[in-house]
């Protein structure tokens, strides 16, 4: 008696519950799931990707190694170069003070 009743039952779609659609529906819910789903994984995959490039450290540059990339490219003059290179390393030069004069510059 059960059998009888349930066969009995009109479908979902004779009730006019997807607005007149009838199997029409089933195309753009399909397409949208894949959409859906498609964005997910590439979104997860993407934000997985970028995460670990953010987390790898770069090669930093100090100040000594972009003064020797400079010079082997040819910007700057073997006397600029030592000269910078002995500000950066700390080695300091002595320099006249104000005032007094050198035996170069007296003319001697």
């Amino acid at each position: 008696m059960t059998t009888i009743a349930l066969t009995n039952l009109p479908l979902a779609d004779s009730w006019n519950m997807h607005g007149g659609w009838g199997w029409g529906w089933m195309v753009p819910m399909m397409l949208g799931m894949a959409l859906f789903w498609g964005a997910i994984i590439l979104g997860i995959v993407w934000l997985i990707r970028d995460g670990v490039q953010r987390r790898e450290p770069g090669p930093e540059e100090t100040a000594l190694t972009i003064l020797d990339r400079r010079f082997a490219e040819g910007a700057l003059s073997p006397d600029d170069y030592h000269q910078r290179r002995n500000v950066l390393a700390g080695v300091t030069t002595p320099r006249p003070e104000k005032g007094v004069s050198s035996p170069a510059s007296e003319g001697v």
